[in-house]
Parts: structure tokens; sequence; C-alpha cells
């Protein structure tokens, strides 16, 4: 598989030119968010080579976090219009010349719910699902309490000392990869009443 990063600028061009070479079989096209590592989105489309199915071109490009536009393909490649629709709702990206109706999401929705800052509320406000988390089973005492991944850490969002302010958008997608709890100096650990 060849990749390809490009400028914003000439994403259109540059799928254009993989199309002429042959590359017209359109076959995934997405985003994601590289905060922590750069305060941008990539987005990335892979075509394939429908004579030679193992050729494999994959284009990608960023685009500012905040604000961030690109061409839209969907009236070069047959089908790239859903996903372009899907990554401007879930991360907030604008395709000029796209399709701007909502896909996915209701039409008071505010937000980007794939961006690693957006908080998933339903994962923090109900219990994890199935067994109790490590740590919070009288079966296992000496285990650390653990959050699933997508659930930033309770001491950067939720249980938040009030006096810190509010959570960056870097903190908190520092905070969301799961695993352990991490504890921060001076505050108390939770269930030490118990």
């Amino acid at each position: 598989m060849s990749s390809v990063t490009v400028p914003a600028a000439g994403w259109r061009e540059a799928v254009g030119a993989a199309l002429s070479e042959g590359f017209t079989f359109f076959e995934w096209l997405g985003a994601v968010d590289e905060v922590g590592r750069a305060d941008v989105l990539r987005v990335v489309v892979v075509l394939r080579h429908p004579d030679r199915p193992a050729e494999t071109r994959r284009l990608g490009t960023e685009v500012p976090r905040e604000g961030g536009r690109l061409d839209s393909l969907r009236d070069l490649v047959a089908g790239a219009g859903w996903p372009e629709r899907e990554a401007a709702e879930m991360f907030g990206l604008t395709f000029d010349g796209g399709d701007p109706r909502r896909l996915l999401l209701g039409p008071d929705f505010e937000g980007a719910p794939l961006r690693k800052d957006a908080v998933l509320g339903a994962r923090t406000a109900l219990a994890w699902p199935g067994a109790k988390e490590p740590g919070e089973s009288a079966a296992s005492p000496s285990r650390r309490r653990m959050v699933p991944p997508g659930v930033p850490d309770p001491a950067v969002w939720g249980d938040r000392d009030p006096d810190a302010g509010p959570a960056s958008p870097d903190e908190v997608a520092e905070s969301a990869v799961g695993g352990r709890v991490r504890r921060r100096p001076g505050t108390a650990r939770r269930g030490a009443d118990r």
C-alpha cells in the first residue's frame, strides 16, 4: 500500500491524480483527532486499483481542529459523500461542496463526539456494564480502580476539584486512554473511607 500525505490545499488534486492512475475503487474515507500529538484532524481516503486489487493508494491530509475545511470528493469518487457527512458531523469538519445535511446526530446536538476531548457523558454517568471494575470489588481489595478507554480520568473530568478550573482538551484527551486511574498528589483515594 502506498501512503502519501498531501497538503490540505492539494487534497482534491491528489485524489484526482490517483484516480487518473487507475485507483478508481473507493474503499474508505475517515478522520482521526491527533490532539496530544498535533492540533489537527487527519483525514484519510483509501482507493484501490480494480484490475490489481493488491495495489492500494492511501492519501492523507491534516486540517486545523478548529475551522478545518477540505474540498469535497463526492463528485469525483462515487460513495465518498456519505463518509464525508459522517466525518463532518463526528469531527466538526467542513467539506466545501459536500452535502451539509446531518447524517447520524439530531439537529439539536452540539459538538463533535469523536474528537478526543469530547467527553462520553453516558459512560461516566452510568455504571460500566458487566462485573464491577477492578478495585471496586470486595474480592480484590488490592487492585487499583480502572477506567475503560474513552472515559477520562475522574480527577480530570467529573470528580475534578472545582477550584482547579476546567480541564484543557489536551489534558482530557491524555487521560481518556483507559487503564489505571492516575492519582494526583494531594487527592484523596476513592473508597479510602470504606
